[in-house]
């Protein structure tokens, strides 16, 4: 029982989660928002207003046309064409807020999922190697989707209902106030069961949105593995994977709805009831007289008006369900948006440059192929160094987790023009190292400097664009062939994207899709090879033309037939560039101008092929193939 209490408390509607919505659906709406409570005035006082005619409809035209023996109907045509015109106001008012609301729904969705898509921009790496892709995924989707729901039913429902109920109320005084005080002591348990009701539900909706989330997110990464489920036949163990989670989700999802489904039954039927005794008391007081004179038509009106006060109550306990749920997503959006953004205090930005006539660096507009720092000082003048791809490692450590170090006392250099190649069993902080020059994540101790700069000053779209990288993992995205190698740099011309595509040798096998560098792609470049999806990739690290390249396995997917096709455009590229290079197939890396072997986190051999083979330690152990690197 007091879990039950502590549960209902916690699950009242949050004030600041509801005001930044406010901000996002009022704010900039206001004049909308201004006529849609008009409308709703108007939608409100036509319902309260047919049912008030409906009295002078009985008592004054068609009791006494009842008397007369040659009765004239024309006034009463002319009266039921003034209710009709009443309730036609009220219909087109509903229309019109209505529509304005999808209109402001619709624009409120889109500004929060482009504040939530731009706002991931500039999370870091770890946010999204710790958070589910398909999670993330549901927040655009499902999350959003329940504020929709919200924004264009329940707002709208909830403030049409309350000015319903004030109206009607103040109706039924008008009419009759004692048979008012029956009906607010119904009212008042149909609102307590109904509060009652959605608090309990509430949490179980905001279990449902969770469990929703993992579904979606376990589904993503089946469809992404498809191929390793079935390869490695684990179809049995991922069928049962996937039962777990939608038991889970079916579990919350009954708890949440069986509260929701009984509600309205429930008030539903406690509104026949009192429907009930609102027409015996009205009738015991016709006939006694207390509380007034009670007219026939006064009677018929007061027993509208309390079936129709009913309407609204149980309109407004329905879509207290869906504000909870739009809660529970709000908050999950919210708590993306709160996450805090990848902390780039760097001063230091990358710009075109050439020489002056003193032989000075200066700032150029022009792409002239030559890049400088530009370090603006506090006392306003701007410094410029050249960018060579000098990299220095000082007695770098890094962990992913606090309690545990990837790299430890990491220094090295790497001269500019110079090819540094990284080996070691996997797990020894190859990729952790090239993770650190883009500054993917930040150092436990030690330095990295850049060309003398401290990385740490440097922007980090800055130093990012200094780096080209083809990572082992391929990614291509739904457009043309053209569009994915431009992707390396977006002011490329086609003839600068087919210049690189002949060099990392992808011009080729281009030319022979259906419609060569207009080829569309889709799901990740499905219908290319491997083989052909890394050629893109070496061909977009190639437009973009950065001056340090890292080289992550990138031709580890490529046959070795095709990789000394590549490696002849792979040397073009590298040369007068200062390259890093992860490699497990150690023949790619003999002409290396230095081999670091890693164990563990720490570099334990370093020098040419030459000089580690003379040494007889790990590297000419990896390289004989008397330990394997993985």
């Amino acid at each position: 029982m007091k879990a039950n209490r502590q549960e209902t408390k916690k699950l009242k509607i949050d004030k600041n989660t509801m005001r930044r919505l406010l901000d996002y659906i009022f704010i900039p709406y206001k004049k909308r928002f201004i006529l849609v409570l008009i409308s709703i005035v108007v939608s409100a006082l036509a319902g309260v207003g047919g049912s008030l005619f409906l009295r002078i409809l009985i008592d004054d035209f068609i009791i006494p046309l009842s008397r007369e023996t040659n009765p004239s109907f024309l006034p009463l045509l002319k009266a039921l064409g003034i209710m009709a015109s009443i309730y036609a106001l009220g219909v087109v008012a509903t229309f019109l807020y209505n529509r304005l609301m999808i209109t402001i729904a619709q624009s409120a969705l889109r500004n929060i999922r482009d504040d939530m898509f731009a706002h991931m921009q500039h999370l870091s790496i770890r946010f999204f190697d710790t958070n589910a892709h398909g999670d993330l995924m549901s927040l655009y989707t499902n999350d959003t989707d329940t504020l929709r729901q919200m924004v264009t039913q329940s707002i709208p429902n909830i403030f049409a209902s309350s000015l319903t109920v004030i109206a009607i109320f103040f109706a039924m005084l008008f009419t009759s106030w004692a048979l008012t005080v029956v009906v607010i002591f119904s009212l008042v348990g149909m609102l307590w069961i109904s509060s009652k009701i959605a608090r309990r539900s509430g949490k179980y909706f905001m279990d449902q949105q969770k469990s929703l989330a993992k579904t979606n997110g376990f589904i993503e990464e089946m469809i992404h593995g498809q191929k390793v489920v079935k390869v490695f036949t684990y179809e049995k163990e991922a069928e049962k994977s996937f039962d777990k989670l939608n038991e889970e989700l079916f579990n919350n999802a009954n708890r949440a709805n069986r509260f929701a489904n009984i509600l309205m039954p429930i008030m539903g039927n406690i509104s026949y009831i009192q429907y009930v005794f609102v027409a015996i008391a009205g009738g015991m007081l016709a006939i006694s007289g207390w509380g007034g004179i009670l007219t026939l038509g006064a009677i018929a009106t007061f027993l509208q008006l309390s079936r129709t006060i009913n309407r609204p109550i149980n309109q407004m306990a329905q879509q207290l369900n869906a504000v909870v749920m739009a809660m529970a997503g709000a908050k999950r959006i919210f708590a993306l948006l709160d996450q805090k953004p990848e902390v780039d205090d760097g001063h230091v930005t990358l710009v075109n440059a050439t020489y002056d006539e003193n032989g000075a660096l200066k700032e150029t507009e022009e792409r002239t192929n030559l890049w400088a720092w530009k370090d603006s000082q506090k006392t306003g003048d701007e410094v410029y160094t050249k960018l060579d791809g000098y990299v220095q490692f000082f007695n770098v450590d890094f962990g992913y987790n606090e309690d545990e170090l990837v790299l430890k006392d990491v220094s090295l250099y790497a001269r500019p023009t110079h090819k540094i190649a990284l080996v070691g069993a996997t797990g020894a902080g190859k990729t952790t190292i090239t993770n650190l020059i883009n500054r993917f994540y930040d150092l436990d101790d030690g330095k990295i400097r850049y060309d003398g700069i401290n990385i740490n000053k440097i922007k980090k779209d800055a130093l990012r664009r200094s780096l080209g990288v083809v990572l082992q993992d391929v990614n291509l995205f739904t457009g043309t062939v053209m569009d994915n190698i431009r992707y390396g740099r977006l002011d490329a011309t086609d003839q600068e994207v087919i210049e690189a595509a002949k060099l990392a040798n992808a011009d080729s096998f281009i030319r022979l899709l259906p419609q060569g560098y207009e080829s569309e792609l889709a799901g990740d470049g499905s219908s290319l090879s491997q083989g052909q999806r890394q050629l893109i990739s070496i061909a977009r690290a190639i437009v973009a033309n950065p001056p340090v390249l890292i080289l992550d396995e990138a031709t580890s997917s490529i046959d070795t037939r095709t990789e000394a096709i590549v490696q002849k455009g792979m040397d073009a590229l590298m040369e007068g560039r200062t390259v890093f290079v992860i490699a497990h197939r150690l023949s790619t890396i003999k002409n290396a101008d230095v081999i670091m072997v890693l164990e563990q986190g720490q570099i334990i051999e370093r020098g040419t092929h030459e000089q580690l083979m003379d040494k007889k330690g790990q590297y000419q152990k990896l390289y004989t193939g008397v330990f394997e690197l993985d």
